[in-house]
């Protein structure tokens, strides 16, 4: 099992390097041209897409064969994810948790938590279309 989840984290490192190339296309490219109520849903539309082919592509390498393990993995991602949004944040980008914490605000355009949502189940689904778990 500790194998299974040393890879699953691997993975989740390649869905964070995509989550930050995603962000900074988002700002550099989708603000300036389209503005942040438009480029903010579609980064979190584009994002969601990413991390569920990330997942169709890299479900048989972590060798997982039980419909539990990939929820498990859902979870341990999103737990990541949120990990790695606070902390990194905070503590090296320096923003003030009131800021993280708009990465909740759907009324302002930002789909973060169907984000979140797409990532907890994105194993699971991925492997149910492979015919991988039972």
């Amino acid at each position: 099992m500790f194998a299974m989840m040393l890879k699953a984290t691997g993975i989740w490192i390649l869905i964070v390097i995509a989550a930050i190339i995603n962000g900074v296309i988002r700002e550099k490219l989708i603000v300036p041209m389209a503005g942040i109520e438009t480029a903010l849903p579609l980064s979190g539309i584009t994002l969601s897409i990413i991390i569920f082919l990330i997942s169709l592509v890299s479900v048989p390498f972590i060798g997982a064969m039980e419909s539990k393990t990939f929820l498990t993995i859902g979870v341990l991602w999103v737990l990541l994810t949120l990990s790695f949004e606070f902390l990194f944040g905070h503590y090296i980008v320096g923003k003030s948790w009131k800021e993280i914490m708009q990465v909740f605000n759907m009324q302002k355009g930002d789909l973060f938590i169907v984000v979140l949502f797409v990532t907890a189940l994105s194993p699971w689904v991925a492997a149910k279309l492979r015919g991988i778990g039972g």
